[in-house]
């Protein structure tokens, strides 16, 4: 089934391309079926790129998604057409009287930002607040996955000496686990970030399953019982060159990088690299449009209850 988005949104135009199932609005007003509502609140800088890697992963589902796009607030964007904005994306206050199936809130680059200097972080724990009683579940990603902690937990900002940057190998938990159905033992996933998310620090701090762990980058994945809020500490919606893009833009501002670890063919940043996650982003997304959304949401979204929640079997 597809994704459902604005007619003219970009993104359109590249999914087809790819040969990926989007529907315009215009065709899915002639349907007659419930598709799930899922808010992307994008804090990314460069929208247009960042919307196109998380629809594509929202696509590879059986069921029809309803994607409407968020933005924290409206300042002026260095990176992103002000038209763009004006046109596909919605103000917190135009959305905040409904419920939504589902809130995917995207990474930041924030990293050495405390959260106190962050100019929108009031506002961010207003829409963190209001998505306990109005979302069915909400997946935190990257960046948005350390502020969720401090919100959601109370847990401190840690932040590493060294930024983490690569494809890094993770070992699954607990492969019952509904997130993690049909994942492999062992699997590939791409990591951008000074977070630092150790197992045994999450383990005394939360009640969270931990689901996927790597001993270089710590935590990747992780979850409340309840499923409703998802914690995602790497960047499984990342391009095959957008590492490469960050690495190449890291060292044109003389901040002297590490290679990113085990992306590049033999080390080396003049090869092309190649994506090693793909699939792996597109089962967790998947997976939680399944088990975290679908299988958990009520029918009718009027009718949003914590009744309507169960733990994991």
């Amino acid at each position: 089934m597809p994704i459902r988005i604005p007619d003219k949104l970009p993104a359109a135009e590249t999914l087809q391309e790819e040969n990926i199932f989007v529907m315009s609005e215009s065709r899915a007003s002639t349907q007659e079926i419930r598709p799930l509502r899922v808010l992307i609140l994008n804090l990314m800088p460069k929208k247009i790129e960042t919307e196109t890697q998380f629809l594509r992963l929202l696509s590879n589902s059986p069921l029809q998604v309803d994607v409407e796009l968020l933005r924290i607030d409206n300042r002026p964007s260095k990176n992103t057409p002000e038209e763009h904005l004006d046109t596909f994306y919605r103000q917190f206050e135009a959305v905040k009287q409904r419920n939504f199936d589902g809130l995917i809130i995207t990474g930041a680059p924030l990293g050495l930002v405390q959260f106190e200097d962050v100019i929108y972080w009031d506002h961010l724990q207003s829409i963190m607040d209001w998505a306990k009683d109005h979302v069915t579940s909400t997946l935190y990603v990257c960046w948005a996955a350390q502020a969720g902690l401090k919100l959601l937990f109370d847990l401190p900002k840690r932040t590493r000496k060294q930024k983490l940057s690569g494809v890094y190998h993770h070992q699954i938990h607990d492969p019952h686990h509904s997130l993690l159905r049909g994942f492999d033992d062992e699997f590939l996933a791409p990591h951008s970030r000074y977070a630092d998310f150790s197992p045994e620090f999450l383990s005394e701090q939360t009640d969270l399953d931990i689901l996927a762990t790597s001993e270089q980058a710590g935590v990747y994945l992780a979850s409340t019982k309840d499923k409703r809020n998802v914690f995602v500490t790497g960047h499984p919606e990342y391009e095959s060159h957008t590492l490469h893009h960050e690495y190449v833009r890291d060292v044109g501002e003389g901040m002297e990088p590490d290679v990113p670890v085990n992306y590049y063919p033999n080390n080396d940043p003049e090869q092309s690299p190649r994506a090693s996650w793909r699939s792996h982003g597109h089962l967790l997304f998947s997976n939680w449009l399944n088990y975290c959304v679908y299988q958990q949401t009520p029918y009718d979204l009027d009718h949003f209850s914590e009744e309507n929640f169960t733990k994991d079997e």
